[in-house]
């Protein structure tokens, strides 16, 4: 009677799993693996037979491989990889919880363990009607486990081809940095443990969670504050989710900062933050739903910013979301790394050359802008900086060279007397190397707005310095920017139909500094709108 109720209730669950109501299906292969377990237990105790206990562990091996395949599905891979492993305990050549073990460490970007589940599945006599798919599986695992060692992605073809398909594929990296205490403000930072060139890749982060949707055009403040909300209604409910399923997650995000106490934060090993680290040695802890909050509220970060790039159809949406390593990164007034955003996952690579040592940092908000404008800016943000260049500029603004430029500037002078007043006033304080590009950066709109007006050209072109002087100082000081480059590409097509070789690098390593080094160079012009 027993046996036929299982055999059942077994039936039932099956047809849960091929219908895909994943959540009944995990409900029925649960109840019958409590009566496996019982079953099995009762006959180990009463001198069993050999065939019936050998096939009730079949039976159990397999609903268990069943309910992780249905766990996998709703996401909860941290239960359904504990289903795997019990089934794999029974039977450790099981062909189908193999190949569900193998999916559901790709899909948390454990590639070399995915890789060791495939290559065994391959053995498997049953691998010959699915070998096809199997070797395909081993392809993917091997090209991204390659490439969360190297951090060699190529994003060309995808950009030649517009953009146009599904995103590629890519992998989590976690280039030369060290997690350590912050050089320029409290509490935490991220640092180059060897020189990197401008371009060079340092990390790739998949996000926790994410949310989109496309603000309203309407000037209605209102309106568009409503679609914000709501996406961040969205973004609170699906880390919570997260957290909730993954104690590993759980764990990582409150080791993130709440803004409060933060010398006193213990400074992780970046090594647990890789996804091969696993959930051993992850408590498993309540959900402080307050603390969770204050988290999103430090940490969150919108997509298209001013220090960052979407591409892909992601472009055309506002997105926000919650990315684990990249939380680390602190704001300086002269930032050395961008970030590149593909789908759910965030590159961050070198805007400038870094050395080893130094601290990696982004931009939160506009840094071509004056002092005083980014001191409100960062009073928004809720701290004040700190950053050599910050530090620079306020022990100079109160001299009389600096008195003598903001003179010109309430006079409304031309732009082109306003840069002049400048570089005479730097020349008299005799401002040297990236304090010339503090500065320059500080008064862009000056610099860009009299390089690209032929009347302001014509009468101060030889009395200020070349574009590519102004523009080598302030990438050097303030990292490669959009807009930089624009005046860039523009005085490159003025002039002899693209340029010479000499103004052509520089617009591509301007271009590399901005979206990184994960394309070659037709790619690179396609972007940039260069191509002859």
């Amino acid at each position: 009677m027993e046996e036929e109720m299982m055999q059942q209730l077994r039936s039932k669950a099956t047809e849960l799993l091929l219908r895909e109501e994943w959540d009944q299906s995990i409900q029925a292969y649960s109840h019958f693996i409590s009566l496996c377990l019982d079953q099995i237990s009762k006959k180990t105790h009463q001198n069993p037979d050999p065939n019936h206990l050998s096939n009730l562990n079949k039976s159990l091996c397999l609903a268990l491989s069943n309910r992780a395949e249905a766990r996998s599905h709703l996401r909860n891979f941290a239960e359904a990889l504990r289903d795997c492993e019990q089934a794999l305990e029974i039977e450790s050549a099981h062909f189908k919880t193999l190949l569900c073990k193998g999916k559901i460490l790709l899909s948390l970007n454990r590639y070399g363990m995915a890789l060791d589940c495939f290559k065994l599945a391959l053995l498997d006599p049953q691998s010959g009607s699915n070998s096809e798919s199997i070797s395909g599986y081993l392809e993917k695992c091997k090209k991204l486990e390659f490439s969360s060692r190297t951090g060699a992605i190529d994003l060309s073809d995808w950009i030649l081809n517009g953009f146009r398909g599904k995103s590629p594929e890519i992998a989590e990296y976690i280039g030369v940095v060290e997690i350590k205490k912050s050089h320029i403000g409290v509490g935490r930072g991220l640092f180059a443990t060897k020189n990197v060139d401008c371009g060079t890749l340092l990390l790739v982060s998949k996000a926790i969670a994410t949310d989109r949707g496309i603000m309203p055009n309407s000037k209605d403040e209102d309106l568009g504050g409503n679609t914000q909300l709501v996406m961040w209604k969205n973004l609170i409910g699906k880390v919570v989710e997260s957290s909730t399923k993954c104690h590993r997650t759980h764990q990582l995000i409150r080791s993130l900062s709440t803004g409060e106490e933060e010398d006193t934060l213990e400074v992780p090993d970046v090594s647990l933050l890789r996804p091969e680290a696993g959930e051993s040695g992850f408590l498993n802890e309540n959900l402080d739903m307050g603390r969770i909050l204050k988290i999103l509220d430090v940490n969150s970060l919108v997509e298209d910013a001013v220090s960052s790039k979407v591409l892909g159809k992601n472009s055309g949406y506002h997105g926000v979301g919650l990315w684990l390593l990249p939380s680390f990164i602190n704001h300086a007034c002269n930032p050395n790394a961008r970030r590149l955003h593909v789908g759910d996952y965030m590159m961050v690579h070198a805007s400038r050359d870094i050395k080893a040592g130094e601290e990696i940092t982004l931009a939160y908000f506009d840094v071509l802008s004056p002092l005083s404008n980014r001191r409100e800016m960062a009073t928004t943000w809720g701290f004040d900086c700190c950053c050599k260049r910050c530090k620079f500029e306020e022990g100079i603004m109160g001299k009389q060279e600096m008195r003598e430029f903001e003179m010109g500037i309430d006079r409304e002078l031309e732009v082109g007397g306003i840069v002049y007043r400048l570089e005479e006033g730097m020349r008299r304080l005799n401002a040297r190397g990236k304090e010339k590009g503090y500065l320059r950066a500080s008064f862009w709109g000056f610099y860009s707005e009299t390089f690209e007006s032929e009347k302001s050209m014509r009468r101060w072109g030889r009395r200020i310095p070349a574009i590519e002087v102004v523009v080598d100082s302030v990438a050097e000081a303030v990292g490669s920017d959009e807009r930089v480059l624009k005046v860039v590409k523009k005085g490159l097509k003025r002039n002899c139909s693209g340029g010479g070789t000499v103004e052509m690098e520089r617009t591509m390593k301007l271009g590399r500094g901005v979206y990184g080094k994960v394309m070659k160079k037709q790619a690179m012009r396609t972007l940039l709108e260069l191509q002859e």
